[in-house]
């Protein structure tokens, strides 16, 4: 797991000062790769790579990067890692290859060396963002793992085409000036994250996942933006293609031998996942999917399995208990902490600069929290993300499986239902759901802005534009750029394979995935994902929906395999999910901070929202009326990220230059 970055130049200005970059570069990234740097610089070609260490297989010399193949031809600068590597080295080893190290990165170039770089790409199972340099065709080629676990960005400067781990290490480029682009502002306003077709920043994109970019420094004459440069992109492994085939083609078996299918691919994929010459554990919510995976880890395990929870004072969002008692089940050596407000309040300040865009989920703060308290001990950790996306588990999928049969019938009917719940919502405030005698799940989501995204889903004209409606957040930008669907999102036919196709393509890669991986890649942790093994995910779409959801529950499937480890007290109970009470905090030792922040001259200075309806809001979760905790949340991120990473990129503070090697 390390931190990479590159910098392609015009032919014109080959070989000039700004390949001396590099080195700026990299430094931004160290907390990606604390153990090593190197760098690798060919100023006729006008290219320069760099690389961020964090060393987890084979940690010698041998494993240093930028490395070069074996005859030369290729130079790489990779982030990720290879599960599967020992298997291709065996292979390529009955060919007459010979290794230096042990290094996954060694087995790559030599697979890309005999089967091209496409073709080496669909033989590994892993994660990983790839710049790669063919020297004897002067073309770079840019590569994403298949399911985006691995951030990659891009940037077209004026002279060149500069690509990074993170948008910190672009900002240390000096041909790239920054400016603030009004669709990304407009775009994280609505969902809370960025998707993978925008960036807050104007002439920068993040690679797509599943995607090859190639080009050589005389067809950047021709791309002379990033969307010019973006078109270039092709498919190397498609989610949408994999779900139209995997819904064409279901499965034929009975639950007991879909089951036990599902427990050999994951048990495999924890496996190879456990494969590391450094300490290694896990992050455990007490959920299915992080129980599922320390399950399968303990059992493979011949000593107790590291696992680190967090939990928090308000029972509501505190899954601590539950996590401890699946690691006394288990048999895990578990450590626990503690998250007061106080200490919320000290890394919220942190969060513009790890996450460098604006990033409005507030499990960050639980999640960066947790990567600190565990690389206390490890350096590697395993995750149970994925299995919400996989096998049906948010809310909003039990919702369109639960409501087809209305969902599905004519507008007049969906509109007569949308307005009913609208007036249920209008009519019940916060303090008057609390004083009423209704179930905890209820009276939640009466005082949230669940039951608005209820009546929402009903006021959607399809499956599209349901799913937009229940995932928006606000309408709050005074900017007229409209939020976009522009992911490729194939049409399954059926509202719940709909909503997982659009989880799995957008919300996954774009909230998810960069959640996990800012967060544990800040203190120098690398986070690993079993559940979204390709081999898993492409089954997880040959199954019926109805070993996704039965009986009224989610991640039926899922809870089958657990239950062959785990007894059903410890399984059967409500998904809590890793929230933090946010909403609660606002309205405590967060709301001076808060407070600041969406004032009125601050917000006036920043002109990119409608100052009235922010301040409505704000008096209106204060007072109790309605929980506006979300939608203030990413309010206050994009204030926050305002006032710190945009001062910061505009002011050029100067860093120590490292002239390229």
């Amino acid at each position: 797991m390390c931190g990479i970055a590159g910098i392609l130049q015009m032919p014109q200005a080959s070989g000039s000062a700004d390949l001396d970059a590099i080195g700026r570069m990299t430094n931004r990234l160290h907390h990606r790769g604390p153990d090593a740097h190197g760098s690798w610089c060919d100023r006729d070609a006008g290219i320069a790579f760099g690389h961020r260490r964090l060393s987890i297989v084979d940690l010698t010399d041998a494993g240093r990067q930028p490395m070069l193949s074996e005859s030369g031809r290729f130079v790489i600068t990779f982030n990720g890692e290879i599960y599967n590597y020992p298997s291709l080295r065996q292979e390529l080893q009955r060919l007459g290859q010979n290794f230096i190290g042990s290094s996954d990165t060694e087995v790559l170039l030599a697979m890309i060396e005999r089967r091209g770089f496409e073709a080496a790409l669909a033989r590994c199972n892993g994660m990983f963002a790839i710049g790669l340099w063919d020297r004897q065709t002067r073309t770079l080629h840019l590569a994403r793992d298949r399911m985006g676990k691995k951030p990659l960005y891009v940037a077209r400067t004026r002279n060149a085409a500069v690509f990074a781990s993170e948008l910190k290490a672009i900002n240390a480029f000096p041909d790239f000036h920054p400016e603030i682009n009004p669709c990304g502002v407009a775009e994280f306003l609505a969902r809370g994250w960025l998707p993978d077709e925008h960036c807050i920043w104007k002439d920068v994109f993040k690679l797509p996942p599943g995607n090859i970019l190639s080009f050589g420094a005389d067809e950047l004459l021709a791309s002379r933006d990033a969307a010019a440069l973006r078109a270039k992109a092709r498919t190397w492994w498609s989610l949408a293609d994999i779900a139209k085939h995997g819904r064409k083609n279901p499965v034929s078996a009975d639950d007991g031998e879909l089951v036990s299918h599902l427990d050999g691919l994951l048990r495999d994929a924890v496996s190879k996942r456990m494969v590391a010459d450094v300490p290694i554990g896990l992050f455990l919510s007490g959920g299915i999917d992080s129980s599922t995976v320390v399950a399968l880890m303990q059992s493979q395990s011949t000593r107790p399995v590291r696992t680190f929870t967090i939990g928090f004072g308000e029972p509501a969002f505190d899954e601590a208990a539950s996590a401890a008692a699946v690691a006394r089940h288990l048999g895990t050596d578990h450590t626990e902490l503690r998250l007061t407000p106080s200490e919320a309040m000290d890394v919220i300040p942190e969060l513009p600069r790890i996450w460098d865009e604006p990033f409005a989920d507030e499990s960050q703060i639980p999640t960066l929290l947790l990567s600190r308290l565990a690389r206390r001990d490890v350096t590697v950790v395993l995750s149970g993300d994925g299995g919400d996306e996989c096998f049906a588990g948010y809310s909003r999928h039990l919702l369109t499986a639960r409501l087809a049969p209305l969902l599905n019938s004519n507008r007049a009917l969906r509109r007569t239902a949308a307005m009913g719940v609208s007036l249920l919502a209008r009519g019940l405030r916060e303090d008057i759901a609390d004083a009423l005698p209704l179930p905890g799940r209820l009276r939640r989501m009466i005082g949230s802005d669940r039951i608005n995204r209820l009546a929402q889903l009903f006021a959607g004209n399809d499956a599209g534009d349901m799913y937009r409606k229940v995932m928006r957040l606000s309408e709050l930008q005074l900017t007229p750029e409209q939020v976009t669907d522009s992911a490729k999102v194939p049409p399954l036919n059926d509202l719940l394979s709909d909503f997982i196709v659009r989880d799995m393509i957008g919300y996954l890669p774009g909230d998810i995935l960069v959640k996990l991986d800012r967060a544990s890649m800040a203190t120098g942790l690398e986070a690993r994902c079993p559940i979204l093994d390709h081999r898993v995910v492409e089954f997880s779409w040959r199954l019926p929906n109805t070993a996704k959801v039965r009986d009224g529950q989610g991640k039926w499937i899922l809870r089958q395999v657990l239950s062959r480890y785990l007894p059903r007290h410890l399984i059967d109970r409500p998904k809590q999910g890793f929230d933090v009470p946010v909403g609660a905090w606002l309205k405590g030792p967060l709301r001076s901070w808060a407070a600041d922040l969406l004032s009125e001259s601050r917000l006036n200075h920043q002109n990119l929202l409608d100052v009235q309806r922010v301040q409505s809001c704000w008096q209106d979760h204060l007072s109790g009326n309605r929980d506006h905790s979300r939608m203030l949340w990413a309010v206050l991120m994009l204030q926050s990220w305002l006032g710190t990473v945009v001062e910061q990129s505009t002011s050029r503070s100067i860093d120590t230059l490292e002239p390229a090697q």
